[in-house]
């Protein structure tokens, strides 16, 4: 359960990393100081006003002459900064309900009711600066003012106020240095993506903190690996398939001079089968070797561009709704495109294309109402040069080839290409690209 609150980013798990243990520090830190120190500066002071009170409460009851009460008021007010009178024939108010929330009232009314052995009545709020309580004495009661100060510790609530403030001064702080440095991360995050869709992005350079240029550097490091492994592939395999060429080209002449005979015929095919597979293999790996530079384009009209341009375009139905954009090489995935809706007429009667998105990615359906493929031969078919052996039963012309052009088209995309059974009663390709 908690795995599914907690952020997925890597900014946001940083920031929490960074912000979890300050807010747990500050709400410690807090509690300390409410438990521990205003709580009980507050409870003193509050006791200190409650004795105050209850003394001059006695002191008033025991003067038994006018003038001896005033002069207990004047001392009140003199040496106790207390105002004081008597309110006559007056009954208390009823005392309001404490609220839970207010600590000030509770520690008050906690102390009051501790040092005066009578009724009483109190008002935090009455007077600006002054804290009024009322004590019942004969037939009225006694009204006390002290100040507000000598009753309560103020200087909590400043407090709670300067370490929201300066928590929320460094976090912020902390946020601005840690998006800095996630801002790096997230560069070599989409160069490596960039370069997983075949766009080579020269302009990264590794910046941020130590371990992300070192990072960076070896991403460049392994980049240029895997570029040099590729042309030295590309490079072989074209070199290979040309240098075949010309013994092809040797044994075709010498078969024309021999007499005709069904071995030389069967010869003469095997020939001209593998003059194909030389051919296919030089496509191959010039489509490898080119750097084709990634466009924004239509994916809908590549789609109905392929499918007019097939060579049995009457038996190909597009779908594709306009507007559906896609950032690729166009050109290899024209080529690959036309791989899948090719080998669907090679082996069916006819062939529908359809596009739509799906999310972030494109995808390109084709469905034939051939004889489709096993499903345990799914992953066999995109080896290089593997044909089924219907397929070669047939005498249907191709080398093997063109399944392993699209998944390598649409993997060098950040994509990918699935198998399925069609709802045609034969194959179903499914091209998915980034969009």
């Amino acid at each position: 359960m908690w795995k599914r609150l907690l952020p997925k980013s890597l900014y946001g798990r940083v920031a929490l990393i960074v912000i979890l243990p300050v807010f747990l520090m500050q709400s410690v830190i807090t509690w300390v100081f409410f438990d521990r120190h205003w709580d009980t500066v507050t409870a003193n002071q509050s006791a200190n006003a409650a004795g105050q009170i209850a003394l001059l409460t006695r002191l008033y009851e025991t003067a038994e002459t006018p003038e001896a009460r005033s002069r207990v008021i004047a001392m009140a007010y003199d040496d106790l900064d207390i105002s004081t009178r008597y309110e006559p024939r007056k009954a208390l108010p009823e005392r309001n309900k404490l609220s839970p929330f207010n600590l000030y009232n509770a520690t008050l009314d906690r102390q009051l009711t501790e040092g005066l052995a009578r009724d009483f009545w109190f008002d935090t709020k009455s007077w600006p600066g002054y804290v009024e309580i009322r004590v019942a004495s004969g037939d009225g009661y006694l009204v006390f003012l002290p100040l507000r100060d000598r009753v309560f510790a103020t200087t909590g609530p400043v407090f709670v106020l300067w370490l929201i403030g300066t928590s929320l001064l460094l976090g912020s702080i902390a946020i601005v240095f840690l998006r800095n440095q996630v801002r790096s991360i997230l560069k070599l995050a989409n160069a490596a993506e960039a370069f997983g869709r075949g766009r080579d992005m020269p302009e990264f350079r590794p910046s941020g903190a130590t371990e992300v240029r070192r990072a960076g550097r070896a991403f460049i490091a392994m980049r240029e690996r895997i570029k040099k492994h590729l042309a030295q592939r590309t490079t072989m395999l074209a070199g290979v398939s040309h240098d075949l060429r010309t013994p092809l080209t040797r044994m075709k002449l010498s078969l024309a001079f021999l007499p005709e005979s069904e071995d030389v015929a069967e010869l003469k095919r095997d020939v001209d089968e593998m003059e194909k597979m030389v051919q296919s293999y030089l496509e191959f790996a010039s489509d490898l070797a080119t750097t084709e530079e990634a466009v924004t384009f239509d994916a809908g009209a590549l789609l109905r561009e392929v499918a007019s341009g097939s060579e049995d375009a009457a038996r190909v139905t597009v779908e594709a709704p306009a507007g559906v954009m896609i950032e690729a090489r166009r050109d290899a995935m024209k080529r690959a495109l036309g791989n899948l809706i090719g080998n669907g007429l090679k082996y069916a009667k006819t062939v529908s294309a359809s596009l739509k998105r799906s999310g972030a990615y494109v995808e390109f359906t084709i469905d034939d109402d051939g004889p489709g493929i096993p499903e345990d031969k799914y992953a066999e078919v995109f080896k290089p040069f593997y044909r089924l052996d219907e397929a070669r039963s047939q005498q249907v012309s191709g080398v093997g080839l063109g399944l392993s052009v699209v998944r390598d088209v649409a993997r060098s995309h950040g994509g990918d290409v699935t198998l399925g059974r069609s709802p045609k009663g034969g194959l179903r390709a499914v091209l998915r690209a980034p969009g």
